[in-house]
């Protein structure tokens, strides 16, 4: 099952892109203890770690959301055909994303809000499509939600030093810049109320202006945290940032807030990039947390 409702919400998953990401658990989350991956070695395994290799995996999805009569999406992947001189793994893409969409019952011209949870790289990539040799927005009829706090940050003009080096090289330019300049964007701050069920808050940390969604409907509630979390394992262990954290000391903050909300809320976890089934619930298990239990989403195993 690809679909699922939350009170008077449906929310689809639309996959890009599933499988390795080039990294170790000891690169990609420097802080984590090395016991808790031993320790899960037997559920990580293949959906979010490749035991024979000990390379994490990871997930490329949008989620879909229908709202009060609005499609929105939340992030948009990595894109095809983008130059990404410093990411070779998301270099010069070709997936059937936008066919995937249509599956999905998702017409770009359909879409009415693309919500960028932050700025990187794998979050905006179809944001814009490439057509006649320029880049134009690839849901023309939406407005895209984007914190101002990270568009300022990573436009190149501003100077500002970040962790990813060149990492997010380009980005700015051929996936925010073309949709800025269309006049489809809305720069938020502080938080933004979409409907009565959804609502942006601010979550620095991994980024200045890194957001999660609250989705509260009847007696149903979930947040969409984007890149709060990469791996289950930093449910375990919360304190245990990614290598891509701007503020280390703000996205332990915030993972432990909303972790915390979540646990006490019965909200189901969805982070942007979780394999298997893509979405969890927690408890509250002394200063740690557990996971409770999955989402009834389908577990995607192949290998792109």
């Amino acid at each position: 099952m690809d679909n699922i409702t939350l009170g008077n919400v449906s929310v689809t998953r639309v996959w890009e892109y599933f499988g390795a990401v080039d990294m170790t658990p000891d690169t990609f989350f420097p802080e984590s203890p090395k016991e808790a991956w031993e320790d899960s070695a037997s559920w990580l395994a293949p959906h979010f770690l490749d035991a024979e290799t000990n390379i994490v995996n990871s997930a490329l999805q949008t989620w879909v959301l229908r709202s009060e009569g609005r499609t929105i999406l939340v992030d948009t992947g990595v894109g095809n055909h983008k130059e990404r001189p410093y990411a070779p793994v998301w270099s010069h893409r070709e997936t059937d994303f936008l066919a995937n969409l249509a599956r999905a019952g998702v017409r770009p011209e359909d879409v009415d809000i693309v919500i960028n949870t932050h700025l990187h790289i794998d979050h905006v990539g179809w944001n814009t499509y490439l057509e006649d040799r320029q880049w134009v927005p690839t849901f023309p009829n939406a407005t895209y939600l984007m914190p101002k706090d990270d568009f300022e940050f990573w436009n190149p003009e501003n100077g500002h030093y970040t962790v990813l080096g060149r990492g997010n090289q380009n980005v700015f330019e051929d996936s925010v810049v073309p949709v800025h300049r269309a006049g489809r964007t809305l720069l938020w701050e502080g938080s933004h109320q979409i409907d009565a069920n959804l609502r942006l808050e601010a979550a620095p940390g991994h980024t200045p202006g890194s957001s999660v969604l609250t989705l509260t409907s009847g007696t149903d509630r979930a947040v969409f945290v984007g890149d709060m979390l990469h791996s289950p394992v930093q449910i375990i262990e919360p304190d245990s940032n990614s290598c891509f954290c701007e503020d280390p000391a703000g996205a332990r903050a915030t993972r432990r807030k909303v972790l915390g909300w979540a646990a006490d809320n019965n909200a189901l976890l969805i982070p942007a990039h979780l394999g298997g089934h893509g979405a969890a619930e927690v408890a509250r298990e002394g200063s740690r947390f557990a996971i409770k239990g999955w989402a009834p989403f389908a577990p995607y195993t192949e290998r792109v």
